[in-house]
């Protein structure tokens, strides 16, 4: 088994980039186009939009995924306050909210 896989996703003709890390006794996924990503639950959201504000990152976060594919389905539990700006909202699918990030 790879430790790490980076995968092209297309989702509405635009591709994504589509990365998994295992670890011992978890997976980080995450998918990502140059102005975002949404990730598994490991992503720390109040994190980004306090300590990291000034770098206006755009991302999503999900919880209780495992894989890609449920990653890309699931709706999302928390986004950035960045990605609110761009109209991704907590509840909104994973690849909806990629699809504002193109």
């Amino acid at each position: 088994m790879e430790l790490v896989t980076v995968s092209p996703v297309e989702i509405e003709g635009h591709t994504f980039i589509a990365t998994t890390v295992r670890l011992p006794k978890t997976t980080l996924l995450t998918v990502s186009n140059e102005k975002g990503y949404i990730m598994c639950g490991a992503l720390d959201v109040g994190l980004l939009n306090e300590k990291l504000k000034d770098r206006h990152i755009i991302a999503g976060r999900a919880v209780g995924v495992k894989t890609i594919e449920q990653l890309l389905e699931a709706p999302l539990e928390s986004v950035t306050y960045e990605a609110e700006k761009i109209g991704v909202t907590a509840g909104m699918r994973g690849k909806d909210a990629l699809l504002k990030m193109v």
